[in-house]
């Protein structure tokens, strides 16, 4: 249970309809009202602006899909943010991440990549997860391999999706029906 009161479409003022609307308006298209967005269109103009980083994030980058799904798997994983790790790690096999991989990941332990990127990508991310910065090598790798933009991007996204997690976490916002708990011994 959620630890907000449960918003209604009908209930909302001309702020959050506001914000609703433009993420109905936007790549997302006729979402409910559930997950993050759940308490975002509560927030008004914070919550527009929120949603408007993270859809420039999900739909506007350099980034592969598969990459941006299993570096916000790792960043769901980290936070053990229920929701997201849920619904990320569908879209994640949908772009090509094998369930073993999503299995690996949200039991902690290291997957085995056969894409040198995703393989950094993954070492990244949880560098900056768990030491807030990235060392000399995969910085330089990450240079390499994804570009100024493409870590840039990379960066942003492990951000956006902590805020996404401390959001679902923090408000104790729960699963949809039919979503598969990935972390059951977590309250």
């Amino acid at each position: 249970m959620s630890r907000l009161k449960e918003i209604s479409r009908e209930s909302l003022n001309e702020s959050q309809k506001k914000v609703l609307k433009a993420i109905q308006d936007g790549p997302r298209g006729e979402i409910p009202l559930t997950g993050p967005f759940a308490v975002w269109v509560k927030a008004g103009k914070l919550g527009d602006t929120i949603q408007k980083l993270g859809a420039s994030l999900r739909y506007e980058t350099e980034l592969g899909e598969i990459v941006k799904e299993m570096v916000i798997c790792c960043v769901g994983y980290h936070y053990k943010a229920k929701f997201e790790f849920s619904y990320h790690s569908k879209l994640a096999i949908n772009a090509g991440l094998s369930e073993k991989i999503i299995q690996n990941i949200r039991e902690g332990a290291k997957p085995e990549f056969n894409d040198p990127g995703l393989d950094l990508a993954y070492r990244i991310t949880n560098q900056l997860l768990q030491s807030h910065a990235v060392d000399d090598k995969a910085y330089t790798e990450g240079i390499n391999e994804f570009g100024e933009q493409g870590m840039i991007e990379l960066v942003s996204l492990v951000g956006y999706y902590c805020l996404v997690s401390l959001t679902l976490n923090i408000f104790e916002v729960p699963l949809d029906n039919g979503m598969e708990d990935p972390f059951p011994n977590k309250k």
